[in-house]
């Protein structure tokens, strides 16, 4: 993990309608290693999802620097995976066709990467299931294969656990880590759930209320797979809620 895969620089954001100006993000500087697992925590409107859409090329209206792998983002890209809270997958198409998209299952590279896929979210047997009879933990797991068969260099997850029960939640964590260290793709995860960012994460990055700025990274020094009720786990823990503890905003929002 030497190299940036995610680079961000001096980046603001302010939304402007006829009568109003809201100031959503204000200097922030963040990288993301290649390989790296990062997690973004803050309360509620501090600008954490603005800032995983501007990464991913799906808000370009913006001042400072957003650059993957040194090159300039500018828009949507295959280069850059995005998960949304939702799975947003088609319900008309099966596993296999919603995990293709818009490639053709005929090409045998795409039928031979949506099968890695497949195994690699651990699906084997639903290749021709709907998503109306999948559990939401299976459809979020068809929605990453869908974002990793096209080898984004960076893969962006905006809670996408959120909806789910604390014990498919759970499980989901454990498979994402899974999905990570065999795919090796960089991941910037947006989370309210304090638990979710250490047991996942390299490095925690706390946000301040808006507008939003990083007011602490913390390194994630814990071997893999973590321990949730260690000490080692509930010190960091502290150390994550001693610094929202001080993040000053109305009706802050975040899971303990």
């Amino acid at each position: 993990m030497t190299a940036e895969a995610l680079e961000i620089s001096q980046l603001s954001k302010t939304f402007r309608t006829a009568d109003k100006a809201t100031h959503v993000l204000d200097n922030v500087q963040l990288s993301l290693k290649k390989q790296e697992f990062v997690s973004i925590i803050g309360p509620s409107g501090c600008g954490k999802s603005t800032l995983l859409k501007i990464a991913a090329g799906l808000d370009v209206d913006y001042e400072g620097l957003v650059q993957l792998d040194g090159i300039d983002v500018s828009g949507p890209s295959k280069e850059k995976g995005f998960i949304f809270q939702e799975h947003r997958l088609f319900p008309w198409a099966t596993v296999e066709k919603n995990i293709a998209a818009d490639l053709s299952l005929k090409n045998p590279e795409v039928r031979q990467k949506v099968d890695e896929m497949i195994e690699l979210v651990r699906l084997q047997g639903f290749e021709k299931a709907y998503p109306k009879q999948l559990s939401g933990g299976m459809a979020q797991r068809v929605a990453i294969a869908r974002a990793l068969v096209r080898n984004p260099q960076v893969l962006l997850l905006d809670e996408p656990f959120g909806a789910l029960d604390a014990f498919t939640r759970n499980h989901m964590q454990e498979s994402l880590l899974d999905i990570w260290r065999q795919n090796k793709t960089s991941m910037l995860l947006v989370t309210h759930d304090i638990d979710e960012a250490i047991f996942l994460s390299n490095r925690v990055v706390v946000m301040d209320a808006r507008p939003g700025r990083i007011k602490a990274i913390i390194p994630v020094d814990l071997p893999y797979p973590r321990n949730r009720v260690s000490a080692s786990f509930q010190q960091l823990r502290t150390q994550v809620l001693s610094a929202l503890d001080h993040v000053e905003e109305e009706g802050n929002s975040y899971e303990i």
